[in-house]
C-alpha cells in the first residue's frame, strides 16, 4: 500500500439514458467547461477540492433530473492509473486548448499586419475579437490545474496584439529610451511563473541593458505600475511581443543589441516561445526541456531566474566563441 492515504481526486461516474439526445451533449459540455477529463467511458475526474465537489454535485443533479444515474466519490489510484498519468491527461487537454487559442491569435495578428488603411479600419473589430480571446484565455486558466505548456505563448501573442491596438504615447519609454543608460537602476516587472521568454528577457536586461535591475513578479493582467517601473512580457507592458517578435527580440531591437551571439539566442527563444519553427533551431527542443525542468523544480521565480541565467550565460558564451 502507498505510504499516503490522501485522496487526491474526485470521480463522477454516470449513466445517461439514450433519449433525449441533448442531455448527453449538455452534460458533456458541462464537464468540458469544468475541466474534467475522462479516464474511461462515463467516468470523469477532477483534482479534489471544495469547488470541484460542488461542481460535480451539480452535474449529478442534472443527470438524475434527466432520468439518468450518477455517483460522485473521492478516489486514490492504487493500480492501473497513476497520479502522474491522470495529471498528464489534464496537461494534454489544456495544452490543446492553449494551442487552439494561439492559432486564433495568429489569425488576428495577420489581420493587423495588413496595409495601414485596412489595419485602421479593422481596429475596432479586432478589439472585440481580442476581448473574446482574452475571455477564452481566462476560462482556460481557471481549469488549468497543473500549469500546462502554452499559456506563455498565448499571453505573449495577446499582449503583442494589445500593443498594436494601443495608441502610442508620445512620452512612452519605448519611444524615448534608445540606450541602456536611460533605463539604468529600474525595477523591471513581469508576470509570475516565468518561462522561456521572461527568463531570457530578464537575463538580457540584467546582463546587457540594466546591470542594476531589480525584478518583481506579479499576478495577472491588472497590475498598475508604480513610478519608475518598467514592464516586460505582460499586459500593456513597455516591452512585450510585437507581431511575430517575442519579448527577447523586441528588447534586442529597441536597445539595438546586434551581437550575433544574441541573435542566435533570440532565434532559439523565438522558436520555443512562439512554437512556429520560424528559425528551425535544433537547440530549441533541448533548451525547452531544460527550462521545463527548471520550472518543475523551482516554483519560486527568483530561483528560476537564477537557474535560467546560468543556462543563458553558457549558451551565450558558446555562440560568442563559436565561429
Amino acid at each position: 500500500m502507498p505510504a499516503t492515504t490522501e485522496l487526491l481526486w474526485l470521480l463522477l461516474i454516470h449513466q445517461i439514458p439514450p433519449k433525449p439526445n441533448y442531455l448527453r451533449v449538455k452534460i458533456g459540455r458541462r464537464l468540458q467547461a469544468l475541466g474534467a477529463v475522462a479516464i474511461k467511458n462515463s467516468v470523469y475526474v477532477l483534482p479534489r477540492s471544495e469547488q470541484a465537489l460542488e461542481d460535480f454535485q451539480w452535474v449529478r443533479r442534472e443527470v438524475v433530473a434527466g432520468r439518468g444515474e450518477a455517483t460522485v466519490c473521492e478516489a486514490r489510484f492504487l493500480e492501473g492509473h497513476s497520479d502522474a498519468e491522470i495529471e498528464s491527461l489534464f496537461t494534454a487537454a489544456r495544452e490543446a486548448d492553449y494551442s487552439s487559442l494561439a492559432r486564433d491569435a495568429r489569425g488576428l495578428e495577420r489581420t493587423l499586419a495588413g496595409p495601414g488603411k485596412r489595419r485602421a479600419k479593422g481596429a475596432e473589430p479586432a478589439r472585440q475579437i481580442l476581448l473574446r480571446l482574452r475571455k477564452r484565455l481566462s476560462e482556460i486558466q481557471t481549469i488549468d490545474f497543473f500549469g500546462a505548456p502554452g499559456r506563455d505563448t498565448v499571453e505573449g501573442r495577446l499582449a503583442g496584439i494589445e500593443a498594436r491596438l494601443r495608441p502610442a504615447a508620445p512620452d512612452a519609454v519605448t519611444t524615448s529610451a534608445t540606450t541602456p543608460a536611460e533605463v539604468r537602476g529600474r525595477t523591471w516587472v513581469t508576470r509570475r511563473s516565468i518561462h522561456v521568454d521572461r527568463m531570457a528577457s530578464a537575463w538580457l536586461i540584467h546582463r546587457f541593458i540594466d546591470p542594476e535591475a531589480r525584478f518583481e513578479f506579479v499576478p495577472g493582467n491588472e497590475y498598475a505600475p508604480r513610478q519608475g517601473e518598467l514592464r516586460f512580457d505582460m499586459f500593456q507592458a513597455e516591452f512585450t511581443h510585437d507581431g511575430d517578435l517575442c519579448t527577447f527580440e523586441v528588447l534586442l531591437r529597441h536597445f539595438r543589441l546586434a551581437e550575433p551571439a544574441l541573435r542566435n539566442l533570440a532565434e532559439i527563444v523565438h522558436d520555443i516561445d512562439l512554437k512556429d519553427a520560424k528559425f528551425a533551431r535544433p537547440e530549441a527542443l533541448g533548451l525547452d526541456r531544460l527550462i521545463a525542468g527548471m520550472a518543475m523544480r523551482h516554483p519560486d521565480d527568483a530561483a528560476r531566474l537564477s537557474q535560467g541565467a546560468a543556462a543563458f550565460d553558457s549558451l551565450y558564451e558558446y555562440f560568442r566563441r563559436k565561429r
